[in-house]
């Protein structure tokens, strides 16, 4: 052979020992790695519990009339005091009625007087009531109304502009009332837009003039 020929082969048999040397002296060999799994999907998000832009609110639910009430009222019998008031409000009356509204015992003649300012919106005779007033304050909004009187104070009329304390009428029995008990019955009442002196919804007046004295 040539000396260049042998050259060549010699250098090739130098590199494949070595390669065969470096195997077995456990030197790494690049090997092919699997595949990583996939990545798992991130679980999704939990949308907070926020209302929607431009979403209606909610309708506000209307205040019940019960907790809408006067206050300052004064007691309307003459030298009665709170103490002595009873809550005869959801006390039974004939034909399945509830009073609504409380019985103020007194002695026959005793003067009754305006609760609050206001209006007499009405002077009526009625069967069960008897003599009575219904009286308007100022904003239309609430009626008082006194029953079973003994008659009226001197010259009281209708759309007569009234004073808390003023004296509007006398304790009596007219109408159902029993004549051995002399009473005030007293009611307070809600009206509605329409401002009917004889429709209104009724409130408890016994806490009204607990401050009333």
């Amino acid at each position: 052979m040539r000396l260049s020929q042998l050259i060549v082969l010699g250098v090739l048999v130098g590199v494949g020992m070595g390669w065969w040397l470096r195997r077995d002296a456990g030197e790494p060999v690049a090997v092919a790695r699997p595949a990583a799994p996939p990545a798992v999907a991130a679980a999704p998000e939990v949308a907070a519990a926020t209302p929607r832009v431009g979403a209606a609110a909610p309708t506000a639910v209307p205040p019940s009339s019960a907790t809408d009430a006067p206050s300052g009222l004064l007691l309307p019998v003459q030298g009665v005091l709170p103490s002595q008031l009873r809550d005869t409000f959801t006390d039974a009356r004939s034909e399945g009625r509830v009073h609504d509204a409380i019985d103020i015992m007194a002695d026959a003649g005793t003067p009754v007087l305006a609760v609050a300012d206001g209006t007499v919106e009405k002077l009526f005779d009625s069967k069960r009531g008897g003599l009575t007033i219904y009286q308007f304050e100022p904003s239309g909004h609430w009626c008082y109304y006194y029953a079973h009187l003994q008659r009226y104070a001197d010259g009281l009329a209708e759309k007569q502009v009234i004073k808390r304390g003023e004296v509007i009428g006398y304790v009596g029995s007219t109408g159902n009332a029993s004549a051995e008990a002399p009473h005030l019955h007293f009611e307070v009442h809600v009206l509605g837009p329409e401002k009917q002196w004889w429709k209104g919804e009724s409130i408890n007046p016994y806490p009204l003039l607990q401050g009333g004295g």
